[in-house]
């Protein structure tokens, strides 16, 4: 039978390296086929699993499918279904100009889902021998976690609504991971509370690697905690309530009606310590982990960690630095860093005046690849950083000097803004941080303060500012600052193109690290 011109969906899984996991999102995949009404259904994963979103659009094409919805499975809008998502549907929109392709919305606290969620609490109940009131019962409700604000803010909004529904006398959200409180300490602070039962609700689609943490934390705390009743409500799985909410968003998609909450969104509206995220790219962030599983068992080769590759231009002035004067009475570990100080001042002497503490290099590099985020003082600093680098590494940057909190702050506390974006990284981000400071002296004296006075541990501090006012001094204070790894120079030179500098080596020797690790652990193999 022709199908030409039907309508198709296609089901936008995350993947998972954990097989049950696969296996509940196909089961699901095949009851959104049953309820679908002889629509083309397929399904593809954004990462890990096979096959891919484009594989699975593809297959739709093939079969006849003139329009595709594709309706993103996960429950919430966050990175995934905000950037990774979109950034496949517009590469589809390319390379099927013929096909019209429509974004379905996510999952979000659809009113069957909540139902749902209910139905999971009772049956957990269920378990129990012992009749306890719900007002003596705590819900300890966990979401997935994620770097977007709104995402989180809407676990918080379900616990609100399951606990006034439902008549819990008490709520605890928590996370999985990447937000706070997580499972166990979310856990411990409900069982601190005297609850007589706790019922542990992890508002995830399907098992997982995740959904397993989460059931072993709740053992964990029964064993440790034998007075509190706890109970471990099911996950939502594979359930007609799903798949009916999958058609639905498809539908929607369809139909032009498809809608997110865009109020909160932090790539449209400045939303509070998000800021500088507003009209962020729609850039793709999960394309190293794309079908991986498949690629490992057909060529793991090419998974290893890519080699720098210098522009030739790049390459031929480095040629020329290394014959340029004698690098022998230098550390290995100090010669990216100094040489391409030299590429970006022009000045061989520039090597001469850069202060390196105890294994400062080796200490910032590694913390690069740990930590993998970099706070600078001025947007300058952030702009130099090496763009395909930083992608390469997973490296994120932060610069608070232009953002409303820094402007307020610098207003009523009296200081820069400079200093003040310094403060707030020491509030967000605690010590996994390397600090670039290429511009602001003040900068410099603010970190050094807070590292003497408050204990703040940035695994590098890289201290580069130019200028008359202050440089000189507050550079001899960071170089004298002796508890965490700093670099610096003497005198008025510097700026922010000589900081960056000093990150980009530090990548640099991270990639070509990465590459020995990888070459000396296949040539054992």
């Amino acid at each position: 039978m022709s199908r030409q011109g039907q309508s198709a969906v296609v089901i936008a899984g995350h993947g998972s390296r954990d097989p049950d996991s696969l296996r509940e999102f196909e089961a699901l995949v095949d009851l959104v086929r049953e309820r679908a009404a002889g629509r083309i259904v397929r399904h593809g994963y954004l990462e890990f699993a096979a096959p891919t979103i484009s594989e699975a659009a593809a297959a739709c094409v093939a079969d006849g499918a003139t329009e595709v919805a594709v309706v993103p499975g996960v429950l919430l809008g966050a990175r995934h279904a905000k950037n990774d998502m979109p950034a496949e549907l517009l590469a589809l929109a390319r390379d099927y100009p013929q096909v019209d392709f429509h974004f379905g919305a996510p999952m979000d606290l659809h009113p069957l889902l909540l139902q749902l969620v209910q139905q999971r609490i009772v049956e957990a109940e269920a378990q129990s021998q012992d009749l306890i009131a719900r007002r003596d019962s705590c819900l300890v409700l966990v979401g997935r976690g994620t770097t977007d604000p709104d995402a989180n803010g809407e676990i918080a909004k379900l616990a609100r609504m399951v606990q006034e529904g439902m008549g819990f006398g008490g709520i605890k959200v928590c996370f999985s991971g990447t937000a706070t409180p997580l499972v166990r300490d979310g856990l411990a602070q409900a069982a601190a509370e005297g609850w007589q039962r706790l019922v542990v609700l992890p508002f995830f689609l399907f098992d997982g690697v995740l959904v397993k943490r989460i059931y072993a934390a709740a053992d964990e705390l029964a064993q440790r905690e034998p007075g509190v009743e706890v109970l471990k409500a099911a996950y939502l799985g594979v359930h007609a309530h799903v798949a009916d909410v999958m058609l639905e968003r498809a539908r929607e998609a369809a139909e032009g009606r498809a809608a997110m909450n865009c109020t909160l969104c932090k790539y449209r509206v400045q939303i509070v310590g998000f800021e500088q995220q507003v009209g962020e790219p729609q850039r793709a962030h999960h394309l190293q982990v794309r079908d991986l599983a498949a690629r490992e068992q057909s060529a793991p080769a090419i998974l290893g960690t890519a080699p720098y590759v210098p522009h030739p231009i790049e390459a031929e002035s480095m040629e020329i630095i290394q014959a340029g004067r004698d690098w022998s009475g230098f550390p290995p570990e100090h010669l990216t860093v100094l040489q391409r100080l030299v590429h970006t001042s022009g000045d061989f002497a520039v090597a001469d005046e850069i202060f390196f503490s105890a294994g400062a290099a080796q200490a910032g590099m590694k913390a690069l690849l740990r930590c993998k985020r970099v706070v600078t003082d001025v947007t300058m600093v952030q702009t130099g950083l090496k763009r395909a680098v930083l992608e390469q590494l997973g490296v994120e940057t932060w610069c608070g000097v232009h953002d409303p909190e820094s402007h307020l702050m610098a207003q009523n506390l009296g200081m820069t803004r400079s200093a003040a974006g310094i403060r707030r990284a020491w509030q967000k981000f605690g010590n996994d941080i390397v600090l670039a400071i290429g511009d602001a002296p003040t900068a410099i004296t603010e970190a050094v303060r807070l590292i003497r006075e408050h204990g703040w541990r940035p695994q590098l501090v890289i201290g580069l500012p130019v200028g008359f006012v202050g440089t000189r001094e507050s550079k001899d204070e960071l170089r004298r600052c002796l508890q965490v790894p700093r670099i610096t120079n003497s005198g008025t030179r510097g700026g922010s193109p000589w900081a960056a500098s000093v990150v980009n080596a530090l990548m640099i020797d991270a990639i070509a690290w990465l590459v020995a690790q990888e070459a000396q652990t296949e040539g054992a193999q």
